[in-house]
């Protein structure tokens, strides 16, 4: 059976970072990519707001660096999926893609979150080119323009609220009659001039054409349709943090997001480490993914060494 003294699960800026740190710390890591390799960076036409690159950078790019960078200090970086995982014991025993199994010493899961989507054929046709899950991300884009954000949560009126600042106009599309985010959030919302909530519509369809997202089809509770023209269509129903296969072993919150001690990335099995968005449900960020996937790499070596 194969070892290593540290393997990495899931790519993305998390899990490259720390293959480019353990790897300039001699421990020789194994990193497994994962079913969507580098991360959902890589579904993201523009990066705009990654320190390093002043004129910005396409998502696939950037994680084609980050990846490089990890194999120039010697990362074993592979294409493959973890599919088991025996952490009753150290050495750690690793299943990869339902066959071959590794002993490690440490592990550091960075298996990210999987925003939710409606499930729309357009939802899918236009992803990248106006449909988004990330406000932050992808908002810069949209200045003067309209758009619309799809949730009532206070994902929803936080992504709402930092487009208004932004957009033209920002429409919410809301299921119920009320908001479900908390009463702070929703006044922030009714105090912003250009939000404008429909309350009680779901999203039909959205509409397009090779440009990108033109407007969207909502239906009423009556069944009767609506029509809006906007330029991006943002989802804000949350997130799904990819990890199954580590629980129950592995604690977790009540939204599955890993718990880490502290201001560390520990998770409650000694020489198992999270980072990025597996174990961040406020954040999100590619930056912030891989300033922890440094720390779960300096967390791991320190633990190897016993300190």
């Amino acid at each position: 059976m194969e070892k290593t003294k540290c393997l990495i699960i899931g790519s993305g800026p998390a899990g490259y970072t720390a293959a480019i740190y353990t790897s300039r710390a001699n421990l020789n890591p194994v990193l497994y990519e994962g079913l969507q390799v580098g991360g959902q960076l890589t579904t993201t036409t523009e990066v705009e707001n990654f320190p390093g690159y002043p004129h910005g950078i396409t998502g696939m790019q950037l994680m084609n660096d980050l990846k490089q960078q990890a194999m120039r200090f010697g990362a074993d970086i592979r294409f493959g999926m973890v599919t088991k995982v025996n952490f009753s014991q150290r050495p750690f025993i690793v299943t990869v893609d339902d066959d071959k199994q590794i002993q490690a010493e440490t592990v550091i899961i960075a298996t990210g979150a999987t925003a939710k989507y409606l499930g729309l054929p357009s939802e899918e046709k236009f992803r990248g080119m106006g449909v988004s899950a990330c406000a932050t991300c992808d908002g810069f884009f949209y200045r003067k323009k309209d758009v619309a954000v799809v949730g009532g949560g206070d994902t929803a009126c936080e992504e709402a609220v930092y487009l208004a600042g932004l957009a033209r106009k920002v429409y919410m599309i809301v299921r119920r009659n009320v908001l479900r985010a908390t009463t702070i959030m929703q006044q922030r919302v009714m105090n912003t001039p250009n939000i404008e909530i429909l309350w009680e519509h779901q999203t039909k369809e959205i509409t397009g054409n090779e440009n990108g997202v033109t407007g969207a089809v909502l239906l009423y509770k009556n069944g009767e349709e609506k029509k809006i023209e906007i330029d991006g269509f943002f989802l804000a129903i949350g997130h799904q943090p990819n990890t199954g296969i580590f629980k129950p072993a592995v604690e977790t919150d009540e939204q599955d997001y890993i718990v880490t001690k502290g201001k560390t990335t520990k998770t409650n099995i000694d020489g198992v480490f999270a980072a990025g968005d597996v174990q961040d449900p406020h954040y999100r960020q590619g930056i912030t993914a891989a300033g922890s996937g440094c720390m779960a790499a300096i967390d791991a070596e320190k633990f190897l060494a016993g300190s």
